[in-house]
C-alpha cells in the first residue's frame, strides 16, 4: 500500500526523496525494519493476553524424561499470531499488492496459518488431545498446494507474457543448460512440497527457538535467490530461469527474516511463548512457496535440510518400529527418540547447545545453496 501511495504522491507533486520507493533493496529493508518493530511492540500484549486467556502448553506425555520438558507446561502457545501479524502486515505495506507473486506467497501462508490457528484452538481451547484431525490437516494443505499449482500450471499469463515456456520447468543444482520439466506432474509436486515441507517445519518446532531461527536463515537465503531471480541481468549470469516480478518476493523474505528475529527476542531459551501450529503450518508453507514460486524446488532438501532430516528421522523410526514390531513381535527404534532434535536431547545435550549448532549447519547450508548457482 505504501508502494502505491508512495508513487502517487511522486507522480503527482514530484516530492523529493519518493522515488526511492521503486528500488527492491530500500523497501525490503523497510520491510524488515517494520516486520522487527511490530513483533517487539506487539509480542508483549498478545503474549499477556495469551496468558490472560490461559492459553498455554500442555503438558507431553511422550516427552516425560527428555530435557526439561516437564517444565514448559503452561507456556503461553499460538505465538504464531506475532508471527503472522509482523509478516504480512509489512508485505501488504511494502511490497507491490497486486503482484501474482505476493499475491499468491500471501494467500498459502494466511491460509496455512488458518488451518494452524484452528488446530492450536481445538487443542488448547477446546481441549481436543489432538487437536485438528490429521486428515483435515492434509485436506487443508492439499487444498492450497492444487490453488498455487493450479494458478501457475493453467493461467501462466497472470505472471509475464512469456512465463508460459517456463511455468513448469525448476533449477536442477549442479547442472548448467539444464532445466527439469514437471510437466503434467507439476501440480503434484506442488502439492507434495508445500504438505512436505510445512509438515517438516512443524517437527522441526520442538525446542526454545529452534524452529523460528533455522527458518529465518533460509529466509536470508531465500531473499538473496528471489533478488537475483527476478533480475535479468543477474539471472542471465548465472544462467537461471529470470522471472518477471518475482523480485516482489524480496520483500515478503526480508520481512520473514525480520518476524523470525523478533519472534526470537521471545521463543529463545527459556521460551516466553510458543509459536503453535499457527506459527509452523504457516511457515513450512511459505518455504515451500517461495521454492514453487521463484523455480528452486530441487534447492529445498540443501537450503531445508534441517526440516528434511527432522522429518526423515520420524519416518525412519516409525517404519523401523513397524517393521520389527511386525518381524520380531517388538518394535525396535533406531534413534533414542524422534524427531532427531529429541535424540541429541537424550543424549544428555542441552537443547540451548543443539539449537546453537542446529543454527551453524543452517548457515552451512544456506551458504552452499547459494553456491551451486556457481559450481555448475
Amino acid at each position: 500500500m505504501l508502494y502505491y501511495l508512495a508513487n502517487w504522491l511522486d507522480s503527482m507533486f514530484e516530492l523529493p526523496g519518493f522515488g526511492v520507493f521503486q528500488y527492491l533493496t530500500f523497501r525490503a529493508a523497510a520491510a524488515a525494519i517494520t516486520s522487527l518493530f511490530l513483533s517487539l511492540v506487539f509480542g508483549p500484549i498478545i503474549i499477556r493476553k495469551l496468558k490472560e486467556k490461559q492459553l498455554g502448553e500442555q503438558a507431553k506425555v511422550e516427552l516425560t524424561g527428555v530435557g526439561n520438558h516437564h517444565l514448559k507446561a503452561g507456556t503461553p502457545t499460538m505465538g504464531g499470531l506475532i508471527i503472522l501479524l509482523s509478516l504480512l502486515v509489512p508485505t501488504l505495506f511494502w511490497a507491490d499488492i497486486f503482484n501474482i507473486y505476493v499475491l499468491l506467497i500471501v494467500l498459502t501462508t494466511a491460509f496455512l496459518g488458518c488451518i494452524g490457528l484452528l488446530d492450536d484452538y481445538l487443542k488448547v481451547v477446546r481441549k481436543y488431545k489432538k487437536g485438528l484431525i490429521g486428515r483435515y490437516k492434509i485436506i487443508g494443505q492439499v487444498t492450497i498446494g492444487i490453488v498455487l499449482g493450479g494458478v501457475i500450471y493453467f493461467y501462466p499469463e497472470l505472471f509475464s507474457p512469456d512465463f508460459y515456456l517456463s511455468n513448469t520447468l525448476t533449477t536442477v543444482p549442479f547442472a548448467k543448460n539444464i532445466n527439469f520439466d514437471f510437466g503434467v506432474f507439476y501440480i503434484p509436486a506442488v502439492i507434495f512440497i508445500i504438505t512436505a515441507t510445512s509438515n517438516a517445519i512443524n517437527l522441526t518446532d520442538g525446542l526454545d527457538g529452534l524452529a523460528i531461527g533455522t527458518v529465518g536463515i533460509s529466509a536470508l537465503a531465500l531473499a538473496i535467490i528471489a533478488y537475483v531471480t527476478g533480475n535479468a541481468t543477474f539471472a542471465k549470469y548465472l544462467n537461471i530461469v529470470y522471472l518477471q516480478g518475482s523480485g516482489e518476493l524480496v520483500i515478503f523474505c526480508s520481512a520473514l527474516v525480520g518476524a523470525a528475529l523478533g519472534f526470537l527476542w521471545y521463543n529463545s531459551y527459556p521460551a516466553q511463548v510458543f509459536m503453535g501450529d499457527t506459527g509452523s503450518l504457516a511457515l513450512g508453507g511459505a518455504i515451500g512457496a517461495l521454492c514453487v514460486l521463484i523455480k528452486k524446488e530441487f534447492l529445498l532438501p540443501i537450503l531445508g535440510g534441517i526440516f528434511f532430516a527432522e522429518a526423515l528421522s520420524v519416518i525412519i523410526q516409525v517404519t523401523y518400529f513397524k517393521y520389527t514390531k511386525k518381524k520380531y513381535g517388538e518394535g525396535r527404534r533406531i534413534f533414542l527418540f524422534s524427531p532427531l532434535h529429541h535424540h541429541f536431547e537424550k543424549k544428555g545435550i542441552h537443547e540451548s547447545k543443539i539449537v546453537i549448532r542446529y543454527y551453524i549447519v543452517a548457515v552451512i547450508l544456506a551458504i552452499f545453496t547459494m553456491a551451486t548457482f556457481k559450481v555448475r
